[in-house]
C-alpha cells in the first residue's frame, strides 16, 4: 500500500472504532428503548458502510463480508429510524422498518443485475437515501420549537448540519461513482469525512445524557419546580383549565407571553413540573381527554368527528385521528362505537379500554 492508501485505512479504522463504541454504549444503556437500539443499529450500519465502501485494502479485513454489506445497504434508513425514535415521542411501530427493507431489497437487486444495467438501480438506491434524509431533516427542524427537553432540542441543529448534510453530500458522491464519474481522490476524502462525523457522533452520544433516553413521559413532579416558578405554573394551569388548548396553532411562545414568563422558563415548567417532553403532547393530553368525553356522550352520537376535531383545535381531521389512535390505540370512530355500546349495556362492560 502507498501512503495515501495507508492513511485511508487508518481513517476508516478510526471511524469504525468510534461507531462501534457508540453502538456499545447505546445498547448497554437502560432502559433499552427504541431510541437506544435503533441508534446502535445505525452505528453498526455506519461502521459496516465504512468498511464496505473502502478499497480492497479495507475489505481484506472483513471475514464476514456479506452480512456487513447487507447491513450497510440500509444505513440511511437506520439513521432515519434512530432520528424518528430519538426526536419524536410517538410509539415505535413495525412500519418504521419499511424503508430499511426497501433499501436493502433495492441494493440486492443492484447486486444481482449485471453491469452496467445495475447502475440505474444504485442511482435509485441513493435517491431513496436522499429522500429519507430530506424527510427526517424536515421533521427535526419543524418540531424543534415544540421540544421541551433542552438537551434534545440543542441536539437538533447539530444533527441536521453534521449528519443530515453530510449524508446528502455522500449520496451525491455515490451517484457520481455509480454513473462512472467518480474520482480517485473521493475515496480518501470520504474516509476522512467518515472519521470526522463518526467522532462527532460518538462525542454527542457517549456523554451521560439520561434525559435523551427515557422509556415514557416522566411523571409529573410539581415539587421539582422552583418555588419562584410556582405562581407561573398556577397561571399556566388556569389558562389550560380555561380552554387555551382549543386554539388552533397555539405556540409555546404565545403561551409564554400569556403566562408572563420567558419561553425557556415555560419549557422547563412543562417538562420538569408537568412531565411532558414536547409541547404537542402537553396540548394533546387536554384535547384527547375532551375528545374521549365528547365521543362517549350519547348526545354527540350523530355529530361528525371532523367537526369535533376542529372544535378541539386541530387544523384537519388527519392529525386528530393520528393523535387519538396514538393515545388510545383506537380510532375516534372505534372509541365512540365502543363507548356508546357500553353506555347502552352498563352491566356488560365497564367502558372503553384506553392506553
Amino acid at each position: 500500500m502507498n501512503t495515501l492508501q495507508t492513511l485511508e485505512v487508518l481513517l476508516r479504522g478510526i471511524a469504525v472504532g468510534a461507531m462501534l463504541c457508540t453502538a456499545l454504549a447505546l445498547i448497554r444503556g437502560r432502559p433499552l428503548i427504541p431510541a437506544r437500539w435503533t441508534g446502535a443499529l445505525f452505528a453498526l450500519a455506519a461502521a459496516a458502510f465504512t468498511l464496505h465502501s473502502g478499497g480492497p485494502e479495507t475489505r481484506a479485513v472483513m471475514p464476514i463480508i456479506v452480512p456487513i454489506w447487507l447491513l450497510s445497504l440500509g444505513g440511511t434508513a437506520y439513521f432515519w429510524m434512530f432520528a424518528m425514535a430519538l426526536f419524536e415521542d410517538s410509539r415505535f411501530t413495525l412500519d418504521r422498518w419499511i424503508p430499511a427493507a426497501v433499501m436493502t431489497l433495492v441494493g440486492v437487486v443492484g447486486w444481482v443485475l449485471p453491469d452496467p444495467v445495475n447502475r440505474g438501480v444504485w442511482v435509485v438506491h441513493n435517491i431513496l437515501e436522499m429522500a429519507l434524509i430530506l424527510h427526517i431533516v424536515s421533521v427535526i427542524w419543524r418540531r424543534r420549537e415544540g421540544d421541551l427537553v433542552e438537551a434534545r432540542r440543542a441536539l437538533r441543529t447539530p444533527v441536521i448540519l453534521i449528519i443530515g448534510v453530510y449524508a446528502m453530500i455522500l449520496s451525491i458522491f455515490e451517484i457520481a461513482w455509480d454513473l462512472g464519474r467518480g474520482q480517485d481522490w473521493l475515496s480518501p476524502l470520504q474516509a476522512a469525512s467518515l472519521a470526522l462525523v463518526s467522532l462527532l457522533t460518538a462525542g454527542a452520544f457517549l456523554q451521560a445524557r439520561p434525559e435523551l433516553f427515557v422509556a415514557a413521559r416522566p411523571a409529573a413532579d410539581p415539587d421539582a419546580v422552583d418555588p419562584q416558578d410556582r405562581p407561573a405554573l398556577a397561571r399556566l394551569q388556569a389558562l389550560m383549565d380555561a380552554g387555551a388548548w382549543r386554539r388552533e396553532g397555539l405556540t409555546i411562545g404565545q403561551l409564554a407571553g400569556e403566562v408572563g414568563v420567558p419561553e425557556h422558563r415555560l419549557r422547563r415548567l412543562i417538562n420538569g413540573g408537568l412531565g411532558h417532553r414536547n409541547f404537542a403532547d402537553f396540548i394533546g393530553v387536554h384535547r384527547i381527554a375532551a375528545a374521549r368525553a365528547a365521543l362517549a356522550d350519547p348526545a354527540n352520537a350523530r355529530a361528525s368527528i371532523s367537526a369535533l376535531a376542529f372544535d378541539l383545535g386541530y387544523a384537519s381531521l388527519g392529525p386528530f385521528n393520528r393523535a387519538f389512535k396514538e393515545a388510545t390505540g383506537q380510532t375516534p370512530s372505534e372509541w365512540r362505537t365502543q363507548a356508546l355500546l357500553s353506555s347502552d349495556h352498563p352491566d356488560e362492560s365497564r367502558g372503553p379500554a384506553g392506553r
